[in-house]
């Protein structure tokens, strides 16, 4: 029987122990910086993130398939960062953190109120706080996703339970909006259905009719049968939602290219890879050393006694789960939330170049950690000192993860230290070299090129790594041998929009302005909505004299987007020239609007107040270019012929 009292209190203090241990390990993420994998599409270079939440980055967050994902919360969360520290990343590690935090907590509390059991519940949950595989989920604030759904499925399964408590219509639409808020932070969740349906097993025990009876039981098979049709009914909406989340993700991935096509890699070197994935994330979670941001893949190059000894362990694994399924009912529930939690994320349906990643283990695990929790109790139960072994393994087996798990966040401090760890750790690993170059692209030139060269070494036509190699050598101002890379990334992928604008660019800087245009109209015509590409060829036809072609590109950028203040200016300043003043001064108007410090476009309009004979407000206008840029020659000249225009004449 449970001592209310002395459970609670017990609780209360692992609660805290649980905190203590987290700060402890994940203190000092504070201090870490972004780092340049997927934290610039996601924060540091996303305009639409770094506005805040506001309309229209609300709206952007529902409608948008940028970074090849569909999860709105996601993007909201990272809004309300910026809202909140801006660009500090210590703020957005911080709620990495508390996320993690009430997760720990949060899956101690459901595994407690399902069985009763404390001590063991509190291990499960301990495990998890404290694993090194889940660093990379906290540390990485890109993966705000983990975190923040897997928040939302644990509520999802406390929703459940309150629900078969108290079975009515608000519980059941309470555990629906759960869920479907976990698949707007990231579509892992669609398995959570199946989650339950274990759960329903082992603790809740719903396979459970009049007579005692289960379903493995032969008196009452038809019974169970028919039990477990209702409980398959009973997820039916959860069903549909998996299916339109799916129907997303699929859409979303394949829009940018994510998704690889079905003929770069075999149906059967997928399922090689996801079976031999399956118990290398055994084998991690057991001894969990060489761990990395970024695994290769290894195409079709796994051995045979690989294949075959992961299908082997699964398969036995499986077997004997459902043999003792009866006696040792979370056995099937631990070992299956692995397989099964496992499935979106373990390469059947290819997603990146990775052939595995510690963050796909943030769920999952949960389940191997049930096994062990409730398991070695069992294994154990005759031996005479059982207790006492029990909780010296328990300490010893926590206290190698808090020391793993600290050593391993040490690396995640900058880009620099984590794919140098990551190069070290693995072999041939092309990602990291390219990484680790930009990584050090701000700090040593030089450096990121060996490590661009490096990677190109290991996949000599790896697009990123040439054309980021290209961009450090203009950065250097070494334009021939940018030229030859963008050219060499344009003639693998044609469509490659980034390469050609950045050669168009070169191309103008280097006065071959004819080869740039070529260059830009190919961007337009495969992208006619890219206002960039637009911009840069009406200044280019503005420098060659063709005003009226120039005007028109001008317009197009912006009507595709009203904020871009330098289209605004350089068309304000072609109408002033053609003698349309008031056109003029509504774009330099609008272009101080979208940016108050535009110095350039306070004195074209001084110009135009002076030219009218409103010499006072010409001079507000000529001293604020001033103000804003105190060597602007030409406003202070400006303002000198107002000073004379103002000044009585002297008798």
């Amino acid at each position: 029987m449970i001592n209310v009292g002395k459970d609670f209190r017990n609780f209360f203090l692992i609660a805290i122990f649980l905190t203590i241990c987290i700060i402890i390990v994940y203190g000092k993420v504070g201090t870490f910086d972004f780092i340049g994998f997927d934290d610039p599409e996601y924060v540091t270079e996303n305009e639409y993130v770094q506005e805040g939440l506001n309309f229209d980055s609300f709206i952007w967050a529902f409608t948008t398939f940028h970074s090849a994902n569909w999860h709105p919360l996601t993007w909201l969360s990272h809004m309300l960062d910026c809202q909140f520290y801006g660009k500090d990343p210590m703020g957005h590690h911080w709620t990495n953190v508390q996320f993690h935090l009430v997760n720990t907590l949060l899956l101690f509390f459901i595994l407690f109120k399902m069985t009763g059991a404390l001590f063991k519940s509190a291990f499960v949950a301990a495990l998890f706080a404290l694993h090194p595989l889940h660093v990379e989920s906290v540390a990485w604030v890109s993966e705000r996703k983990d975190v923040l759904s897997t928040f939302f499925g644990f509520l999802m399964i406390f929703a459940y339970y309150r629900y078969i408590k108290i079975s009515n219509f608000k519980n059941y639409f309470f555990v629906i909006i759960c869920f479907i808020l976990g698949l707007m932070a990231k579509p892992m969740l669609v398995t959570f259905p199946f989650v339950l349906l274990l759960l329903d097993f082992w603790p809740l025990e719903r396979f459970q009719y009049k007579g005692n009876y289960i379903l493995n039981s032969k008196s009452s098979i038809s019974y169970g049968y028919k039990g477990i049709g209702t409980l398959i009914l009973e997820k039916t909406p959860f069903f549909v939602l998996v299916v339109i989340s799916s129907t997303l993700t699929f859409l979303a991935q394949k829009s940018h290219g994510a998704v690889e096509a079905l003929g770069a890699l075999s149906l059967q070197i997928r399922i090689e890879n996801a079976l031999v994935s399956y118990a290398r994330y055994v084998l991690k979670a057991i001894w969990p050393i060489n761990l990395a941001v970024f695994y290769p893949s290894q195409g079709g190059a796994l051995s045979s006694w690989q294949i075959f000894g992961a299908a082997f362990l699964i398969l036995t694994a499986c077997f004997f789960t459902v043999r003792i399924s009866k006696k040792y009912p979370y056995v099937p529930v631990g070992i299956f939330w692995y397989l099964g939690t496992l499935i979106p994320v373990i390469g059947l349906v290819q997603v990146g170049e990775q052939a595995m990643a510690d963050r796909y283990t943030y769920i999952p695990l949960i389940g191997l950690f049930i096994v062990v929790s409730w398991g070695v109790p069992d294994l154990v139960n005759k031996w005479k000192y059982k207790k006492l072994f029990m909780c010296f393994a328990a300490l010893a087996i926590l206290f190698g993860c808090i020391i793993a798990s600290f050593m391993q966040i040490r690396y995640w401090k900058n880009g620099v230290s984590l794919f140098e760890h990551t190069v070290k750790v693995t072999e041939n690993n092309y990602r990291a070299q390219n990484d680790l170059g930009t990584a050090w692209e701000a700090i040593d030139l030089d450096q990121a090129i060996l490590h661009y060269k490096q990677a190109l070494e290991i996949k000599p036509n790896y697009l990123l790594a040439i054309y980021n190699l290209g961009v450090a050598y203009c950065e250097k101002e070494e334009y021939d041998k940018a030229i030859l890379n963008f050219k060499k990334v344009l003639k693998i992928d044609p469509k490659n929009i980034d390469a050609r604008m950045n050669l168009a660019n070169v191309l103008f800087m280097l006065d071959k302005p004819d080869e740039a245009v070529f260059h830009y109209n190919k961007i337009i015509k495969a992208d006619s909505k890219n206002s960039d590409a637009h911009y840069n060829l009406a200044y280019i036809l503005s420098t060659q004299g063709r005003v009226d072609e120039a005007v028109l590109h001008y317009k197009e950028v912006l009507r595709i987007n009203p904020n871009y203040s330098k289209a605004h200016y350089n068309l304000g300043n072609i109408l002033l020239k053609q003698g349309k003043t008031e056109e003029g001064f509504t774009h330099f108007s609008e272009a101080i609007k979208l940016k108050p410090d535009y110095a350039p476009a306070y004195n074209k309009i001084g110009i135009i107040l002076f030219k009218q004979g409103k010499f006072n407000k010409a001079g507000v206008f000529f001293s604020k270019a001033i103000e804003i840029d105190p060597n602007d020659k030409e406003a202070r000249k400006n303002l000198g012929l107002v000073n004379r225009a103002l000044k009585p004449a002297i008798p």
